[in-house]
């Protein structure tokens, strides 16, 4: 299986993109990732949040293909442990999923379209992050996923 992270706009902090690095490298041992960054909107001063919403929606979709199995992070997805995640992970890897696409989408969220489209949602906390810091929130969890499946002493009980 591999696994994907699109998200909306590059991170501008070098210390956060030092991190997100630092576990992107680190889940390689794991599994195939990518991590693929849709350039922001131009002129968003000009548009209103539901015509953002779209533009981002269509840029989203244009990366998915039909096999995707296609999941948001979002603020009213399913919560999980760091165990159950791996859980999670591993059904995913079982069920024979060739590409598992995981999305963060732009400040107000994800378009009708991608709702539609989408098979799951997970939410990382009930907390408010910035979009960077999420990015490298996630990818720490699906490495400490891999650890936990591989049962490697990265996770502690």
């Amino acid at each position: 299986m591999n696994i994907r992270l699109i998200t909306i706009g590059k991170t501008d902090n070098k210390s956060l993109q030092n991190l997100i690095d630092d576990y992107t490298k680190r889940l390689s041992f794991y599994i195939k990732f990518d991590l693929e960054i849709i350039p922001d909107i131009k002129n968003v001063k000009n548009l209103s949040e539901s015509q953002q919403k779209e533009k981002e929606g269509q840029l989203i979709l244009s990366k998915i293909s039909a096999s995707d199995q296609l999941i948001l992070l979002d603020e009213n997805g399913k919560q999980f442990s760091s165990v159950a995640f791996s859980a999670e992970l591993q059904k995913k890897m079982n069920s024979g999923i060739k590409t598992l696409a995981f999305v963060i989408g732009g400040p107000y969220g994800f378009s009708d379209a991608v709702y539609a489209m989408a098979q799951g949602k997970i939410s990382l906390s009930e907390m408010t992050f910035s979009h960077q810091m999420v990015r490298l929130f996630f990818i720490e969890q699906l490495y400490r996923g891999y650890t936990i499946l591989k049962n490697e002493p990265y996770h502690h009980q």
